[in-house]
């Protein structure tokens, strides 16, 4: 299941967002983004936990750090269906980090330990995985990682979705932290090697094909985050190429004219206005004459009155229009 998967994106991975990549992928795993446990406990669940049937195989992340807390969580996971719970320990926001959670729980290897036997003594069958960075700050040294991960693993934690970066939990933003420490895919390559019994996937600037197949080569899986956001169609060939599945056979503007029926029907069953839904399909033509007016067509706040099917059409006449003769 861990083969290929799309990371897990505040405000990007909604459920509109997964519906997309389902149409266009149907065997990668998508993650929501992190859900707090707060968010759960105190919060409207069903906003937080819907989601389409379509979407499976579909993981919910988490992030907390009380047991209990994670515990209920997990349970409430196991109730709504999802595959699989992630305890995210790799966001390295201040914001988080004053929720006591995120990269900082690298430091509490036992504390994480704790978490994951609590959400794994509380479900039956849901597996319960990690996300985290190779370190935090400056410790840079395999064997603060190594540590991490084999604490974790003996808690029951099977699989381990490692970002290949340290985590600087002062004095970068986390965009910084995703661009300015560096890449130490060999750290990752490593903990498969010390540890072959557990999946151990790799995430962090992956952006071509020719990447992710070479990563499978030394590891269990690989997590595409941005890059399967920003240019979605570079997934289109995932089911053949990764997980020797027939391609859906769906063109792009398939998968477009599918998106305008789903937001159609999520604007008159749930009243979610179109264009919340839309934008996460703009860069669906990247690479095609005439995407950028189309994108602007798509991006016009003045035809928000317009039905998805109407605007789609006027977006086609506007790339067609652009294109060069």
């Amino acid at each position: 299941m861990h083969r290929l998967s799309v990371a897990p994106m505040m405000d990007w991975t909604d459920r509109h967002c997964r519906y997309l990549h389902r149409l266009i992928t149907r065997h990668t795993l998508l993650y929501t983004e992190m859900v707090t446990t707060g968010a759960l406990i105190h919060g409207d669940v069903a906003r937080h936990l819907r989601y389409h049937a379509e979407e499976h195989p579909v993981a919910l992340q988490l992030g907390g750090s009380e047991p209990a807390d994670l515990a209920h969580c997990a349970r409430l996971a196991e109730q709504w269906g999802y595959d699989e719970v992630n305890l995210n320990c790799g966001c390295p926001s201040e914001r988080v980090q004053r929720g006591a959670f995120g990269a900082c729980l690298m430091a509490e290897a036992s504390l994480v330990a704790d978490g994951v036997k609590a959400m794994l003594d509380a479900v039956s069958h849901v597996p319960v995985t990690v996300k985290h960075r190779i370190g935090i700050d400056r410790i840079e040294s395999y064997e603060f990682v190594r540590d991490f991960v084999g604490t974790v693993s003996e808690a029951g934690c099977k699989v381990f979705i490692v970002h290949a970066r340290n985590a600087w939990l002062k004095g970068l933003s986390p965009k910084e932290n995703r661009e300015i420490p560096p890449l130490r895919y060999e750290m990752v390559y490593r903990l498969k090697q010390e540890f072959p019994g557990l999946t151990i996937a790799v995430n962090g600037g992956i952006t071509l094909n020719e990447q992710v197949q070479a990563h499978l080569e030394q590891v269990d899986g690989v997590m595409v985050g941005r890059e399967a956001y920003h240019n979605p169609w570079v997934m289109a060939d995932w089911d053949y190429r990764f997980w020797g599945a027939e391609p859906s056979g769906l063109t792009r503007e398939d998968v477009e004219r599918l998106m305008c029926d789903h937001m159609a029907r999520e604007q008159a069953e749930h009243g979610t206005p179109w264009h919340t839904m839309a934008r996460h399909m703009l860069g669906l033509r990247n690479g095609l004459p005439g995407a950028r007016r189309w994108r602007q067509v798509w991006s016009d706040h003045r035809l928000r009155a317009h039905t998805p099917h109407e605007v789609m059409a006027l977006a086609h006449a506007g790339a067609e229009a652009a294109s060069p003769v």
